[in-house]
């Protein structure tokens, strides 16, 4: 499964949409767009850590070249950061290309839309006034240790009331859910972020619905071995990036003209 085929370059991708500038990123300094960075082995596991992390435009790119190409209209992120200003983006050039057919064929709700979840209500509000998004619904709630099929795992309170097309997993981090299950918690350097928000939603999501995982190996693997239905599964382990596509028939008349317009013939294709 490859969905970025047509991805043929990073930086002309930039050119075309030059989300970096809004991020305050210069070009001619960054390097090259489409190379990971080298970290720390406790990079991603510092508890104090008290600023945000620099942005890596390869992920960046990608996301965006998933919203535009997929002609996304809503998308759940859990995780508020430099992706939410990236999707808002992303989502302001699908509504000023597809809005019009979206409002008169499709039903959606919520069109161009992000829903960003996080359970840092300080950093919900340094986002919202420092990354001037339009689009972005920021939306705080706890999040606890708790179980999914007797797994310890990690489920926020309560979230967005929407049907997204894409989902974009990047938080919690491992140390700020609350409790513990018979004394285990993900609060540890050693632990591992384990989010099953995502399962506890599954059965509502429309097939074509793209679940992209930032990394968290176990978490995907957790997420692989207790989706139910039919999801293709995909680690690209040059990008450290997980991919789920609902490779489901449409449920109806509605969900396939959604499909037929926004992801095309080669949705059927995978489909068989």
């Amino acid at each position: 499964m490859s969905f970025f085929d047509e991805l043929e370059s990073y930086e002309n991708y930039l050119i075309e949409n030059p989300f970096h500038e809004i991020l305050g990123i210069d070009l001619d300094q960054y390097g090259e767009v489409s190379k990971k960075i080298d970290k720390s082995p406790y990079h991603s596991v510092n508890p104090d850590l008290e600023e945000a992390l620099a942005a890596e435009l390869d992920d960046l790119v990608r996301l965006h070249y998933l919203v535009t190409s997929r002609k996304v209209t809503t998308v759940l992120e859990f995780g508020v950061g430099k992706s939410s200003i990236v999707f808002d983006h992303a989502l302001n050039s699908n509504k000023q290309q597809h809005a019009s057919f979206v409002k008169d064929n499709l039903r959606r709700s919520n069109p161009f839309q992000c829903f960003s979840v996080d359970n840092n209500e300080d950093w919900i509000t340094v986002c919202k006034n420092t990354a001037k998004t339009s689009l972005v619904n920021y939306h705080y709630s706890q999040c606890s240790v708790s179980t999914f099929n007797g797994r310890v795992c990690t489920l926020f309170d309560n979230l967005p009331n929407i049907c997204p097309d894409l989902i974009y997993l990047d938080g919690p981090d491992q140390f700020s859910p609350l409790g513990d299950v018979r004394g285990i918690s993900t609060n540890h350097p050693d632990r591992l972020p384990m989010s099953a928000d995502i399962l506890a939603i599954e059965h509502f999501l429309l097939p074509g619905t793209l679940i992209v995982v930032d990394g968290r190996s176990a978490n995907a693997r957790f997420l692989k071995t207790n989706l139910q239905r039919d999801w293709s599964y995909f680690h690209h382990e040059e990008f450290d990036q997980h991919y789920f596509e609902l490779v489901e028939k449409p449920l109806g008349i509605f969900n396939k003209r959604q499909i037929e317009f926004c992801l095309g013939e080669q949705f059927n294709k995978r489909t068989k």
